[in-house]
């Protein structure tokens, strides 16, 4: 078939290729239709990801209730560059790629010069291939041994186009700026250096982009205060730097490591509220009613200096009591403290009421020795301290948001939309098995979805159903509301020094704040925030694709250190191949239906569960001990059997849970450094 823009009949249809891996594939349509099933061979030469037009099958074709169509003509190509082992044939040099649902080779052609069989390499792709000839291309970059983490590692930064190394000329720029803030930059700025104000992060953070301050008045009225790094001082729209920082969108975090939008003279440097100097930021200070209501608010470009660089361990310490050490070391600042934590309550209870959605990440961080060796992986819970920051970041973001709105501003919105119709329906058959009626996909029903599943053993996979059941959120210039946080206005306001649509914020408030912008400087600003949306919605979902992957292969590596040893687990999901299982940590891998008691399986594509002939049935929830036999760190591949057909224990039924096991109590005191990422 043609693989260009040819014209596109009136019956057909188009939409995303999806390849099984098994010779048959599945195309989603752009219309929102439901699937079409692509039997083999009749494909039309698409790779998994192409956007294809596709023919739908006659009547007499159709199997069952399944829509049957045929690829007719691939107008776009989705892998211009593949990753995967190669290996020598004779003279010859192919690429295996790493992902079965592309095409089990591809010749590599051309000079190769120092590439080796073994390795891990990324091939550009000349030409897809067709009836009796071989998909082929050249050498792009090797990363070494295939069987290496390290080099899936970045091979994967490779294949999300996430650079490591900043450009010479931006590492020089980044060098120039101060690192010491000068008087006269302080002219025009509220000066709050003599203001109580703290930073609350995690004890290896080095990049502290937001601070925060708290007082109350006779009349019981907050002022909260949300100092923001202000990044847009030392970043100029249109220099190296800036021209860098739209490009990378966003810092990448994996395991240890970090690839930050901005260079670390910058991030780590004068940007960041180190404690006891001054420092440059933009303030949104907020005035609240007992209620959690904000009475108003204002915009300022301030000069502060932290009074402390305060850690999550230390603040749920000192607001758990019984640690006189730090007590002491803190007198002056626990009053205040204990007052954040009461507002922050405020602040939750007021969203929860409204019809935010409390959804359980399950969040895992891995550990690793100083040589970047994964130690442990353990599970991410939520302290105090870490919602309090929380509900004063979404607080500020939500305020400016409104502001921006209000003020007919341009702006960078943070969206989430409503579930769509098909998204719901498929969420209300799979809850329905397990005994929770959705009548509808809004707040209200969602959220007593959530609370009905809490403490009970399928809590975090009903929470995960929810989650993929919501659409994406997004970055967009126009204010089309926060589903998951029930919140008319929202957008990205607090961490310029990690992520781009906040830095574009900082400058769109910093034009009002010099003089409302009009004319050809408005129309400036309002195309800049356009393409910072775009932009920064593409280099997020890469990003977000790129540390999933990467954690999945230390994951496998430290995995790969417990062979034969035996773990609780949790089924996450089923098909017919087998179980999917999830461990107390957060680790995932597959429990293949061969690894099961002896017995045959029924696979119910409803229930999401496989039942044996002797009665045993998996479901979501089901809890189980597994036993780690293989754990490939190159592909993050894990793989589980039941140890000796071990006894299952039963999933308790919500309708069971009554007052029994509330194990889902925030209780941890780590934070995600993606904080703010709704």
């Amino acid at each position: 078939m043609a693989n260009g823009k040819g014209k596109i009949k009136e019956n057909e249809v188009t939409g995303r290729y999806q390849a099984s891996g098994r010779g048959f594939g599945f195309v989603a349509p752009q219309n929102g239709e439901a699937d079409y099933f692509i039997p083999p061979h009749r494909g039309g030469g698409a790779w998994n990801g192409d956007l294809v037009s596709i023919q739908p099958a006659v009547e007499a074709e159709a199997q069952g209730d399944r829509n049957v169509a045929v690829v007719t003509q691939v107008l776009e190509r989705a892998n211009r560059v593949v990753i995967g082992a190669l290996e020598r044939q004779g003279k010859e040099l192919w690429l295996t790629p790493d992902s079965d649902r592309l095409p089990r080779r591809i010749q590599v052609l051309g000079k190769a010069r120092g590439a080796r069989a073994g390795e891990r390499a990324a091939v550009a792709i000349q030409s897809f291939g067709c009836c009796n000839h071989v998909p082929t291309g050249t050498l792009r970059a090797t990363f070494g041994p295939a069987t290496s983490r390290a080099a899936a590692v970045d091979a994967i930064l490779y294949h999300y186009d996430i650079e490591k190394e900043f450009p010479p000329a931006v590492l020089m720029a980044a060098e120039e700026v101060p690192q010491e803030v000068p008087e006269d930059a302080l002219q025009g700025r509220l000066d709050l250096r003599d203001t109580r104000i703290i930073t609350i992060d995690g004890a290896s953070a080095k990049d502290l982009d937001d601070a925060v301050s708290l007082e109350k008045d006779d009349a019981g009225h907050w002022t909260l205060g949300v100092h923001i790094a202000d990044v847009s001082h030392y970043v100029r729209e249109g220099s190296v730097l800036d021209e860098e920082a739209f490009t990378r969108g966003t810092s990448v975090y994996y395991a240890d490591q970090v690839v930050p939008m901005l260079p670390v003279a910058l991030s780590n440097g004068v940007c960041s509220l180190n404690p006891k100097v001054t420092r440059l930021c933009l303030s949104c200070i907020m005035t609240l009613g007992a209620d959690g209501s904000v009475l108003g608010h204002r915009i300022e470009k301030t000069a502060i200096r932290t009074t402390e660089r305060m850690t999550y361990d230390d603040c749920n310490s000192l607001l758990s009591g019984g640690n006189a050490a730090l007590e002491a070391r803190y007198g002056d600042i626990l009053p205040m403290l204990r007052d954040m934590a009461a507002l922050a309550s405020v602040l939750e209870s007021r969203r929860r009421a409204r019809g935010s959605l409390d959804l359980e990440s399950g969040e895992s961080y891995i550990v690793c020795d100083a040589e970047g060796k994964p130690q442990s992986v353990e599970k991410r819970a939520q302290g105090v301290s870490e919602a309090l920051i929380e509900s004063f970041m979404l607080c500020a973001n939500e305020c400016v948001a409104k502001h921006l709105c209000e003020h007919k501003l341009p702006a960078v919105y943070r969206i989430h939309e409503k579930p769509s119709l098909e998204k719901t329906e498929n969420l209300r058959a799979m809850l329905a098995p397990l005994g929770y009626d959705l009548k509808e996909a809004d707040h209200y029903s969602l959220q007593k979805v959530l609370r009905t599943a809490k403490g009970t053993p399928e809590e975090l996979m009903i929470s995960t159903m929810v989650l993929r059941s919501l659409m994406k959120a997004r970055y967009d210039v126009q204010n089309l509301g926060h589903f998951g946080l029930a919140a008319e206005f929202y957008c990205h306001f607090t961490s310029p020094i990690r992520r781009y649509p906040d830095l574009m914020v900082h400058r769109i408030l910093s034009a009002q704040i010099a003089g409302k912008p009009r004319g050809a400087a408005l129309k400036k600003l309002t195309a800049a925030a356009a393409r910072a949306a775009t932009q920064s919605s593409a280099r997020e979902l890469a990003a977000q694709n790129a540390e999933r992957e990467i954690e999945k292969r230390y994951m496998a590596e430290y995995m790969g250190g417990h062979l034969e040893e035996v773990f609780p687990a949790a089924v996450s999901g089923a098909s017919k191949m087998g179980l999917f299982v999830t461990l107390q940590n957060g680790i995932e891998g597959f429990l293949p239906a061969i690894n099961l008691p002896d017995d045959h399986y029924q696979y119910d594509e409803v229930r999401l569960s496989l039942t044996g002939t002797r009665g045993q049935t998996y479901s979501i929830g089901t809890l189980l001990e597994v036993m780690c036999i293989a754990a490939d760190q190159a592909s993050g591949e894990i793989t589980f059997a039941i140890p000796g057909g071990a006894a299952i224990t039963p999933r308790v039924k919500p309708e069971e849970k009554k007052d029994a096991q509330r194990g889902g109590q925030k209780t941890g005191n780590r934070r995600s450094r993606h904080r703010g990422r709704r």
